[in-house]
């Protein structure tokens, strides 16, 4: 295995770890959100805890969506990059 090849699968290794930790987050945060909110005078504080779930998940999601892309793209890249190494080293 060429020294290039193995630190971008310790690359691709840390930046999946922290998406997987970003998603688990995600659907913790998620697990709060309520699907319906019935408001009184009393219950403003659940509102602007709701709002700031929502805030925190609008913050969370595009990192999770650029993440996973640079993760795929990253992932494609060794695959090819392990398949040409294969390939030059069966070549006589």
């Amino acid at each position: 295995m060429s020294p290039a090849l193995y630190w971008m699968l310790v690359v691709w290794g840390v930046l999946t770890g922290v998406l997987i930790i970003l998603l688990i987050y995600r659907s913790t945060l998620t697990m709060q959100e309520d699907e319906q909110l019935f408001l009184d005078e009393s219950a403003s504080a659940m509102a602007k805890e709701q709002t700031e779930l929502l805030a925190k998940v609008g913050k969370i999601t595009p990192v999770v969506k650029a993440l996973g892309g640079v993760c795929g793209v990253m992932l494609l890249v060794i695959a090819g990059m392990f398949i040409y190494s294969a390939l030059n080293a069966a070549a006589p």
